[in-house]
């Protein structure tokens, strides 16, 4: 009779592993493989037979059946394709198997069994993977009940025809979602990437344009006081500006080895210091008052333990927004700076009175030119704070910024 189904069930553990975890030869050496399993099947078909009562022998060569050889060739030959045409090879299968209907004792259910899991396992999700499937069991009913089985033998192949085509589905459709994982990881670590490239292109800017401007305001009072000097002894006051010059370039180089050290974590030099926070604002207001802008200082209790992106992100908006009165407004002018906790937010105002020796530029007074405001106004939706910065209509600038504290602190 045509057995098409396995003499016995499947141990209780064969599929208690899981598959992924190891890679086995199949996985490994795919073609040999497939090429050894065509091959095996082949030698099967051609030589083994089944008996009564399930059993089964080897075939005499003087029972071979030529007629039957082309058939069992094909379907040998086919299955080394399983994973290009899994459909195909399923349909070469149900064809072979449906054409030696009428012979008995042979084993042409086997390669069935193997196309319907390749079918699950590599076609893609259409409607001739099902329909595969219900030839099958077409075919396996057929079979068995002109043999005259009992149809509880008829319900175990069915459920074994269908459980193989779903596995190989069920396991084509967890690569997928494992794929599909990887390719949102992927994504989610370049985007990462992108905000830290622009986190660090923001601290960069922070740190080159207020140390630079600074740099650029001395060296320019030096060199006009040494002008003015002729060929008399250099004024005191030029030498200042010049020891300004050098004290502001050296903590722009301190402070881009700190973000230089932030991207190469692997030192081993004490690792990156801190960065600064609101405890440096006082610091910070002395750098630029030795510019000539006087800044005046309203600093309220601040609450401990603030977040240290919160800590950071309200240090760098103030140093932004007095680099700019530096820049537009220039010596001379009065900068307040006002520092207060309230409603769980922190609110950083400051403003100038313009009336130092720099003109702002008229196209700049609005916030709308350069990246100054532009990275506060960032920093601030960051936090989920706003930032509103303009001119004051009796002349300056006005920048205030409201901060939420939530968090965990640093």
């Amino acid at each position: 009779m045509n057995r098409t189904t396995p003499p016995s069930r499947p141990p209780a553990g064969a599929a208690a592993g899981r598959p992924g975890r190891l890679r086995g030869p199949f996985a490994r050496w795919p073609r040999a493989m497939d090429a050894a399993l065509a091959g095996l099947v082949l030698l099967v078909l051609v030589l083994v037979h089944d008996m009564p009562g399930d059993a089964l022998a080897f075939r005499p060569l003087r029972d071979l059946n030529l007629a039957a050889l082309p058939v069992f060739a094909a379907t040998g030959t086919a299955l080394y394709w399983r994973r290009r045409a899994p459909v195909a090879v399923l349909g070469v299968t149900l064809i072979a198997w449906a054409l030696l209907l009428p012979t008995t004792r042979n084993l042409i259910g086997v390669p069935v069994l193997i196309a319907l899991y390749s079918a699950g396992r590599y076609s893609p999700d259409s409607w001739r993977g099902p329909s595969g499937v219900m030839a099958a069991v077409a075919l396996v009913t057929v079979d068995l009940r002109t043999e005259s089985a009992p149809w509880s033998e008829v319900v175990f192949g069915v459920i074994v025809m269908v459980g193989l085509w779903y596995v190989g589905r069920g396991l084509r459709l967890r690569d997928r979602h494992a794929a599909r994982l990887v390719a949102e990881q992927a994504a989610e670590a370049v985007r990462i990437v992108a905000e830290e490239r622009t986190r660090i292109a923001r601290e960069l800017h922070d740190v080159v344009a207020h140390r630079v401007s600074v740099m650029t305001v001395q060296a320019g009072a030096a060199k006009a006081m040494a002008a003015h000097a002729a060929d008399g002894p250099i004024p005191e006051q030029a030498l200042r500006a010049m020891g300004a010059v050098e004290e502001e370039g050296r903590q722009a180089l301190a402070e881009l080895r700190h973000l230089l050290g932030v991207l190469r974590p692997e030192n081993d030099d004490g690792g990156p210091e801190p960065q600064p926070g609101l405890a440096d604002v006082p610091r910070l207001a002395d750098q630029i008052r030795a510019t000539g802008v006087a800044v005046t200082l309203s600093l309220a209790t601040l609450p401990t333990g603030l977040p240290a992106r919160v800590d950071l992100f309200a240090y760098r908006i103030v140093q932004e927004a007095l680099t700019n009165v530096l820049k537009h407004a220039g010596p001379g002018a009065h900068a307040d700076v006002r520092l207060e906790a309230a409603g769980g937010e922190i609110v950083i105002e400051v403003r100038d009175d313009g009336g130092g020796t720099a003109a702002l530029p008229g196209d700049a007074q609005d916030g709308t030119r350069g990246h100054g405001i532009v990275g506060m106004r960032e920093r601030a939706l960051l936090l989920g704070g706003t930032l509103d910065a303009g001119p004051r209509p009796d002349g300056g600038f006005d920048v205030t910024a409201h901060l939420p504290t939530g968090g965990e602190p640093a």
